[in-house]
């Protein structure tokens, strides 16, 4: 994996803020997408409240009765109550010892990118999308873009946050300017949702993550739809291992890219320390379920100062990734903060791969 340039592309600094009362915290997590010979990033632009009090955590909320952000206050004197030492979110102490979120520290929103060499971008001063219903009360995360081929649209799939949960839900576009609603595809907690290009055995079909609470773990399942909207036969496709670089949790990262040979998947795995890398597996094109070859090892993992340290360390994520002939241009997420872009070719993806 070649990085290219050996710098982000985009961080906080380029991206104003929604409100004059928020700061940017990171840019970051970004679906990609050629679209009228220009390149596209939808990113999620995370912020947290500018100014502070001290002794005070102040939280944004979007509040969907008004229509509009409002500021949380949370006492830090609390702290038999309130855990406040991880820097995305603070965790609600509970009599069983199990943790709870209470509150993300930042909400995020959907903003585009563009760019036409794929490398220099200018990043919209506008949200492209913003927060809607009482299920995006934390915000909107981490968007993939899709082509649908046979409808001629472009699918967005993005994880709506709210106190109720983590949720999958879907917009559709045409032209990036107007944006269609479908709502959620699946319940909380689930996210990682990635949807195939084209439908197999006449139905849309979907990569998905639900989050098990008493059994199981963060894994990989499959499931198709006839609209998008109604989803079923949900079917396992891979899971953690019991050590090593994935022991922790696992799930998609950009949307499958069709090759000859099959499915290819650039997804993501995190071990039991969250550090974040990123793995290649392929699977039938038409049994997308069945997995035909995997990498045994990270095809790419955080190294440089800019994906070790940030808002959250040690972390490289994709949502997107375009292919220009045989070379797969990857944009991704660095320590939670800023977005980064990475080339690799398919010969030497698939030459990582192994039954």
């Amino acid at each position: 994996m070649v990085r290219e340039p050996e710098h982000p592309i985009l961080e906080a600094k380029d991206v104003k803020p929604s409100h004059d009362w928020l700061k940017v915290d990171g840019v970051f997590n970004c679906g990609a997408v050629k679209y009228k010979e220009q390149y596209l990033l939808l990113c999620r632009v995370a912020e947290s409240c500018r100014e502070e009090k001290e002794g005070e955590r102040h939280i944004p909320v979007y509040d969907e009765r008004e229509d509009r952000l409002k500021t949380v206050i949370m006492d830090m004197a609390e702290a038999e109550k309130y855990d406040f030492s991880d820097s995305r979110m603070i965790f609600k102490r509970t009599p069983s010892g199990i943790a709870k979120i209470k509150y993300l520290t930042s909400i995020s929103h959907l903003r585009l990118a563009r760019s036409s060499d794929g490398i220099h971008f200018t990043i919209e001063e506008e949200p492209a999308v913003r927060w809607s219903g009482r299920y995006e009360r934390w915000g909107m995360e981490d968007p993939r873009i899709v082509y649908l081929e046979e409808d001629k649209t472009y699918c967005i799939t993005y994880t709506a946050v709210s106190e109720l949960g983590a949720m999958p839900a879907i917009l559709l576009t045409k032209d990036f300017v107007r944006y269609e609603r479908l709502g959620a595809a699946f319940p909380p907690e689930n996210k990682d949702v990635v949807i195939f290009p084209q439908k197999i055995n006449g139905a849309y079909q979907a990569f998905h993550r639900p989050v098990p609470f008493e059994i199981g773990t963060p894994d990989i399942w499959i499931a198709d739809s006839p609209d998008l909207i109604h989803w079923g036969n949900h079917r396992h496709v891979c899971g953690v291992s019991e050590d090593g670089w994935e022991n922790g949790r696992i799930g998609s990262g950009a949307p499958p890219i069709y090759t000859k040979d099959g499915w290819l998947h650039i997804y993501h795995a995190a071990d039991k320390n969250s550090r974040y890398c990123l793995g290649a597996m392929l699977t039938k094109l038409q049994e997308p379920d069945k997995i035909i070859k995997k990498a045994k090892l990270p095809i790419f993992e955080p190294e440089k100062d800019y994906e070790t340290n940030g808002f959250f360390g040690k972390v490289v994520f994709t949502c997107g990734c375009i292919l220009e002939g045989e070379e797969l241009l990857i944009y991704y997420g660095a320590a939670d903060d800023k977005i980064c872009r990475a080339k690799i070719t398919l010969q030497e993806v698939m030459e990582r791969l192994s039954a």
